[in-house]
């Protein structure tokens, strides 16, 4: 590497942010909450737990359900939707859904488990911290 790159290359490598440690209890909170999504959306089951001398805690796949109502409602009321999406994928029942009218009633996600996983893990994330409490609590019996 000739002397003016490598003097460059060093200042660009300075510039990066630091890595990101995360401690244990992010790693476990983080490890909680894509199990917990996953067990909603790829495998269709409630998540629940309950915290000594307290109610019992979790999203049920029907509250899943009305929060993804909500998302794709709220899109088609602000016209994010711009083909007929919803009448195609109700169309498609008979055979197999339209995985274009779904992408497109639900909207564009990073996800692992796409724009469904996302509002799965909007609605578990405030309940994380109480679970791993709740799994700490059963490790001691």
């Amino acid at each position: 590497m000739n002397p003016a790159l490598k003097i460059c290359q060093e200042r660009f490598d300075a510039q990066l942010p630091p890595p990101v440690i995360e401690s244990p209890r992010e790693e476990a909170r983080a490890e909680w909450i894509y199990n917990a999504v996953e067990q909603l959306v790829r495998f269709g089951s409630d998540v629940s737990f309950q915290r000594r001398m307290r109610k019992p805690q979790g999203v049920t796949v029907a509250q899943l359900a009305l929060a993804v109502d909500e998302h794709v409602n709220g899109r088609l009321a602000d016209c994010e939707v711009r083909s007929p999406a919803l009448g195609n994928l109700l169309m498609s029942l008979a055979g197999r859904p339209d995985q274009n009218a779904v992408a497109e009633l639900l909207g564009p996600s990073d996800h692992p488990f796409g724009k469904i996983g996302e509002i799965a893990q909007a609605l578990l994330e405030p309940l994380a911290d109480d679970a791993l409490i709740a799994k700490a609590e059963d490790n001691e019996l």
